[in-house]
């Protein structure tokens, strides 16, 4: 599939797609804060928007893409606040227009959750907890592992070969292999925890805060892992705050999921290969012209400067004591 039509993908093609299942636009069409696929708010004649996701070609299978939304539908049948595809008379809810691939979601409001808020902490980890409940009832097919080989290894050589500085090069291969060697230690002591299906990017923008409730979209990154995956997002701060929140996060997770704390050896280590394949998947991405332009300041010796002090900071985290349920 040529990759260059959903670079160019155009609003007269959203409309229409969207139109080809039956529904009447209004002409109406915003672009969402989406880079790896791409997602419009299109208006409906006389009737609420829908936000419509065109998924980017050749990263996940159909396959990949069916086993997502099912688990969403079934966390919505145990009445959790996800949002889910919208789905045609015939039960389908991965839809193709032209050489696209596309889905449909009903438009819902909210705003970000107060991490600081103690309140809020246990209500993200209560609803995780349900969410879990529900993920561990059985594992995904097709869909990853999230795993140090693909985020952490496979990520440190692309940068290295294709992106990092030659003059930070050295820097770069020496410490990224000591995180790996911290991270692979942080990985044996936890032990043989439990891999189950997981959200996958549980980051406050995936998260909207409405009637006291969180209700979570994008299930995009699903994938098995280990529960704490879903969790550690909510840490922030220092060590005393993150102490404080960790506390919230798991009592409320423990009223519907049984938490096993050897998996907070894996807080630091999962924070540390999210910033690696972060970093990887911008490169792995720069011949997307969308990525230059909301990227711009990526891809500097500038940055690559400062992503080697935030890897240093977490090569000292890594050595620290974990964090202790009280």
């Amino acid at each position: 599939m040529n990759k260059q039509p959903f670079f160019e993908l155009k609003p007269d093609t959203v409309l229409y797609a969207v139109e080809s299942l039956g529904y009447l636009s209004d002409g109406r069409i915003m672009a969402l804060n989406s880079y790896e696929n791409r997602v419009y708010q299109v208006g409906i004649d006389e009737k609420t928007p829908l936000i419509a996701k065109f998924y980017r070609p050749q990263r996940w299978s159909d396959e990949q893409i069916l086993e997502e939304h099912q688990y969403m539908y079934e966390l919505v049948d145990q009445e959790l606040s996800v949002v889910a595809p919208m789905k045609n008379a015939n039960g389908d809810s991965l839809f193709r227009y032209e050489d696209f691939r596309f889905s449909l979601f009903e438009r819902r409001g909210g705003r970000a959750p107060e991490l600081d808020d103690p309140e809020h902490q246990f209500q993200l980890g209560r609803t995780i907890g349900r969410i879990h409940q529900v993920g561990q009832s059985h594992d995904f097919i097709h869909r990853p592992t999230m795993d140090i080989q693909s985020y952490g290894i496979d990520s440190a050589d692309f940068i290295s070969r294709e992106f990092i500085p030659s003059s930070l090069k050295n820097a770069y291969d020496s410490l990224t292999s000591d995180l790996l060697r911290e991270i692979d230690a942080a990985f044996k002591r936890a032990g043989d925890v439990k891999l189950i299906r997981v959200h996958g990017d549980c980051h406050a923008g995936n998260i909207l805060w409405r009637d006291d409730t969180p209700h979570f979209v994008d299930f995009d990154d699903a994938r098995m892992a280990p529960a704490i995956q879903d969790l550690w997002m909510f840490l922030t701060g220092d060590r005393h705050q993150q102490q404080l929140q960790v506390g919230e996060v798991i009592e409320g997770y423990n009223e519907f999921a049984d938490f096993d704390p050897r998996e907070l050896h894996l807080v630091e280590a999962l924070r540390t290969l999210r910033m690696m394949y972060y970093a990887a998947w911008i490169a792995r991405r720069w011949d997307d012209p969308a990525f230059p332009h909301n990227f711009s300041w990526f891809n500097t010796e500038r940055y690559w400067g400062e992503h080697l002090l935030q890897l240093r900071e977490q090569f000292f985290a890594l050595q620290q004591p974990v964090l202790k349920l009280l």
